[in-house]
């Protein structure tokens, strides 16, 4: 049976979430969960090549599959917004340039996926990756949590949409 290997991000300027899982005879295992930081300081551009370069990074060192990204959704600062959907563009970049397949999830599909329940709190969410993953503690800080899930509602979507 083939290893399906994923990488979650959880896209921001200042913080990005990322998550390898892979998944063999529906078991699955976490490679690496962690965050890419940025300095608030740093000129924009930095940070942006900062992202891109780290998940470049990612990419190279662990061989995806594919990459799952979680669609962005803000009501209120505009501002915010904007920053955080050019963070997510390169990171889109990253996986485009690396030649592998996006899908994208909203946060109610994700913990849909994962808790079952599309309402679920951040702390049902990181508890249902830390047993989905059998792993002995969420994985911190929760961005890197988010990534996981992120990686499990792909794996878990995309074998639904192979049953159809």
């Amino acid at each position: 049976m083939t290893t399906r290997v994923t990488l979650g991000i959880d896209p921001g300027i200042a913080i990005v979430g990322y998550a390898v899982v892979a998944e063999e005879r529906s078991q699955l295992s976490l490679r690496v969960c962690n965050v890419i930081t940025t300095e608030p300081s740093d000129a924009f551009e930095v940070r942006l090549s900062k992202i891109f370069h780290g998940l470049s990074d990612i990419i190279a060192q662990f061989h995806p599959d594919d990459v799952a990204v979680e669609e962005l959704f803000f009501a209120r600062n505009t501002r915010t917004a904007i920053a955080v959907g050019q963070g997510r563009g390169v990171a889109l970049l990253a996986a485009a340039e690396a030649g592998l397949k996006i899908s994208e999830y909203t946060p109610m599909q994700i913990k849909q996926a994962v808790q079952g329940y599309g309402s679920a709190t951040k702390h049902q969410v990181g508890e249902m990756v830390r047993i989905l993953l059998g792993l002995s503690q969420v994985p911190k800080p929760d961005d890197a949590a988010d990534a996981a899930a992120i990686a499990i509602c792909h794996l878990h979507s995309s074998k639904t949409s192979m049953l159809r």
